[in-house]
């Protein structure tokens, strides 16, 4: 059913603006536009562009999930991970195992290691 023709004129902006952007609509169950709305939201989309996009007009930039598995993984590793180089060849060797780990922890026990806070605090007293 359309809506009675508004008493009130409209520009001649606002005409052409309607006319090169018509209006596009649709009846679709309210669970699928709950679902349409929440998924857009989460990629940071419109429905405009979603259409666009349909239309080929607009390109969606979403990182694989895959890809920022392992960029969060490879952050992690560089952040966390402990190494020390082999004698050898000089290549690092990550402390993975529990033994390595511990005699870590016993050699920068015995040799002082500690907060930089803690030792300033023993400093000044």
């Amino acid at each position: 059913m359309r809506k009675a023709a508004s008493s009130k004129k409209k520009s001649p902006s606002r005409e052409r603006y309607e006319m090169e952007n018509p209006t596009i609509s649709a009846r679709i169950p309210v669970e699928t536009r709950h679902k349409l709305i929440l998924n857009l939201g989460k990629l940071g989309m419109t429905l405009a562009d979603a259409l666009k996009v349909l239309a080929g007009e607009l390109e969606v930039k979403v990182t694989p999930i895959d890809e920022a598995w392992q960029a969060g993984y490879e952050e992690a590793m560089n952040r966390f991970m402990v190494t020390y180089p082999c004698n050898v060849c000089g290549k690092p060797i990550a402390l993975t195992s529990t033994k390595a780990k511990e005699y870590a922890s016993k050699y920068m026990t015995e040799h002082g290691w500690g907060h930089s806070k803690c030792h300033k605090r023993r400093q000044s007293r």
